[in-house]
């Protein structure tokens, strides 16, 4: 017999809660097309502008595990993981977040692209 309690109920709901957001996790990384070098249809190289609002992608800088190794270039951003900052026309908008990304980022001075 299983005696419910409030405690038994708070610890079951957060269970669940992890439990959620664990199988969650794994949807973003099916997001990014590594074939492609893409995230929805968005590119992970090329002409990349930095937005505070209404971004294609909302990107987090990280310094280990990212989604994507990018390379600052200023000239050819035509392979995985080359990003030429642009103030204007770009091919990708990105947003800086602290929490919540749809890709982490870890930038580097070679070797860029899909790890």
């Amino acid at each position: 017999m299983i005696l419910i309690t409030p405690a038994n109920l708070r610890t079951c709901a957060l269970c669940l809660t992890l439990l959620t957001v664990a199988i969650g996790l794994p949807a973003f990384a099916a997001d990014i097309d590594k074939k492609a070098c893409t995230f929805k249809g968005k590119k992970l190289y090329g002409k990349i502008q930095i937005v505070t609002s209404f971004p294609d992608i909302k990107v987090q800088e990280v310094t280990s595990f990212p989604d994507v190794k990018a390379e600052k270039v200023n000239s050819f951003p035509d392979k995985c993981g080359k990003w030429q900052m642009v103030t204007s026309f770009p091919d990708t908008k990105v947003q800086y977040v602290t929490s919540f990304p749809d890709v982490k980022v870890q930038y580097v001075t070679s070797f860029p692209g899909l790890p």
